[in-house]
């Protein structure tokens, strides 16, 4: 029964990680100026947050998931705000930039802000809930063993979706120029920034 829950997990992983956004085209930019390690180290705070979510929903956690929904508005003007600020940040960088801002950054620091934009998006328990609903999680009331398992699939699916993004990456990263880098560091700006300004406006005050 738990090994079903795990492969369950994994799927639901997968599935919530794969659609492309402002957290993956973070790890596609950290992955192409600062290198693979720190594109991975991104992805894997992203599966820690979905793997907390995916707790809260699954273990029933109403007053946590209650407390996060209520926060959302201040959750999402700074999440939003700080998308923005990466997002400038990466339109200006330069490719001989990225290594030294790495290096300065750290790897606790890159695995943290993504932690905390995932975080910043305390919707996602609802769109956990709806899932694990549909696989008669929630209402069967689980034991914690196969609770466990469908947590820890969520993580390890989520993290198998950032390996192979962020490898992928990496075997475009040596064919691409100073150039070629510097227009992918304004695009990648550009579209954060655009990602900001989306969820800036969705607020309601």
């Amino acid at each position: 029964m738990a090994f079903e829950f795990l492969w369950k997990g994994i799927i639901i992983g997968v599935a919530v990680a794969a659609p492309i956004g402002p957290i993956g085209i973070l790890c596609i930019r950290r992955t192409l100026s600062s290198g693979w390690l720190y594109g991975l180290i991104t992805g894997l705070a992203v599966s820690l947050a979905d793997a907390l979510y995916g707790a809260v929903a699954g273990f029933g956690l109403s007053s946590v998931a209650s407390f996060l929904l209520a926060q959302q508005t201040p959750l999402a003007i700074l999440g939003g705000l700080f998308l923005a600020y990466l997002g400038v940040r990466t339109v200006f960088s330069r490719p001989c930039d990225n290594v030294a801002e790495s290096e300065q950054q750290g790897m606790v620091r890159c695995f943290l802000s993504a932690f905390l934009l995932t975080v910043a998006s305390p919707l996602t328990i609802l769109y956990f809930v709806a899932v694990f609903a549909n696989v008669d999680f929630v209402t069967s009331q689980p034991s914690p063993y196969t609770g466990l398992a469908l947590v820890s699939g969520v993580f390890l699916g989520s993290a198998i979706w950032w390996l192979f993004l962020s490898g992928t990456v990496r075997l475009f990263r040596s064919h691409l120029t100073d150039r070629r880098m510097t227009w992918l560091n304004r695009a990648c700006g550009l579209l954060l920034i655009g990602f900001a300004m989306t969820s800036l406006l969705a607020v309601k005050l």
